[in-house]
């Protein structure tokens, strides 16, 4: 939504934020609209568009047909990193046009989507951190916290992964302090804020942490039944199994947590996973 073209219009007539909404909404609604994107009613929206004199379609971006057509390609690779489905997410990325990277949510979602199907792929170190740079500094000059929140998260995977903790932690606990004051208004940062909570958690129980990746995989249940999504439940319940088994927990209550993740999983069409409960439950 281009709000610059919104705020343009309004001081163009003179008018301050309490002069445009009164009669339609508070000035802290319009305020709150202005600065951080916060969209109000569309009732309120028309109101205050007709007030400035503005068509409410200047406020939406011109969306080709090719824009859409990347965007859902955009989206279907971001689903099989969901999905732990990272060959055909390395396969997407790589068939993506690199000329649309000019477009700046595209380059963003674009690197942490290389970023972490490099992980994911066994890609040397040294390219995923380049990769994870390159998003850090796209998103400090273009402020989205969550594809920081992501780089980092990426980063920290990227240490444990060759097997250095301490590098690890030092990102995971930046992500820590931030994520649960992370404001989730979309579904895709549902899907993001639950990515980073369930990396994080797998970390900490890769670390012997149980408290502590307990308490960040009962938060993203929380996040999934608040935003009635149930993508990353399956792995949440399948790493709280995991973690009941290290804690030596009883074996009904590591059953159930399996059921649990085998019930998302067939719901997701996660075979990967499903594969995994099974190993499980047939050690069990």
């Amino acid at each position: 939504m281009n709000i610059q073209n919104f705020i343009k219009a309004r001081k163009n007539l003179g008018l301050s934020q309490v002069e445009l909404a009164k009669g339609i909404c508070t000035q802290t609604t319009l305020s709150r609209f202005e600065k951080n994107g916060q969209v109000p009613s569309l009732k309120i929206l028309i109101q205050l568009c007709e007030r400035i004199d503005l068509p409410i379609g200047e406020l939406f971006p011109k969306v080709s047909s090719k824009d859409s057509a990347l965007a859902k390609k955009m989206e279907k690779s971001e689903f099989y990193l969901i999905t732990s489905e990272y060959e055909k997410l390395m396969k997407e990325l790589e068939e993506f046009p690199k000329e649309s990277l000019s477009h700046l949510p595209m380059s963003l979602n674009y690197y942490y989507l290389q970023g972490f199907s490099m992980i994911f792929n066994n890609s040397p170190l040294v390219d995923i951190l380049f990769t994870f740079d390159k998003l850090l500094l796209l998103e400090k000059n273009h402020p989205q916290p969550i594809f920081k929140l992501l780089a980092l998260t990426g980063l920290g995977m990227a240490y444990s992964r060759e097997g250095d903790d301490s590098k690890a932690e030092f990102y995971f606990e930046q992500v820590f302090k931030e994520v649960y004051h992370y404001d989730i208004q979309t579904t895709k940062d549902t899907w993001r804020v639950l990515n980073i909570v369930y990396h994080c958690g797998e970390f900490y129980a890769k670390k012997g942490e149980l408290d502590i990746s307990n308490a960040l995989l009962n938060y993203a249940v929380s996040i999934c039944s608040e935003n009635h999504v149930t993508y990353y439940l399956a792995r949440v319940f399948f790493q709280l199994a995991l973690n009941a088994q290290k804690k030596h927990s009883s074996q009904e209550t590591i059953l159930d947590l399996l059921e649990d993740a085998k019930a998302f999983a067939k719901i997701n069409h996660n075979q990967i996973l499903l594969d995994q409960i099974m190993e499980v439950k047939e050690k069990i």
